[in-house]
């Protein structure tokens, strides 16, 4: 399994950014999370999806302003990120894991791609 993670980048707040995460030998049942970490802080789960049936589940903060989805071919992660604050400054990860049990937990997941920084300026 392999990941690339993009789409990083520096904004305003209140701006928009989309991540991507690109993932191969990956299989249906996958999850596909993202994480994020900032300086000095500990890596925090922001969002996940199941690559079948399209199972969500999002941190409370980013709930209503985060959107994750995926690409119908299965080889895509995307998270579409609205109305970002200086707070979600952070390298971002996505990663992969076998099975929908704690989505939120870091520990589910086996493979992890390199991360793209999100910088939100005031």
């Amino acid at each position: 399994v392999q990941l690339q993670a993009s789409g990083g980048g520096q904004v305003q707040a209140g701006g928009s950014l989309r991540l991507s995460c690109a993932a191969s030998g990956t299989s249906s049942s996958y999850v596909i999370g993202w994480f994020r970490q900032a300086p000095g802080k500990e890596r925090e789960f922001v969002s996940a999806i199941r690559w079948n049936g399209g199972l969500k589940k999002y941190a409370d903060s980013v709930k209503g302003r985060f959107t994750i989805s995926r690409e119908n071919a299965g080889n895509a992660v995307y998270l579409q990120m609205n109305s970002l604050k200086p707070e979600d400054t952070a390298v971002y990860y996505c990663a992969a894991g076998g099975a929908w049990r704690a989505p939120s937990t870091q520990y589910e997941y086996d493979y992890w791609g390199q991360g793209t920084q999100v910088t939100v300026s005031s």
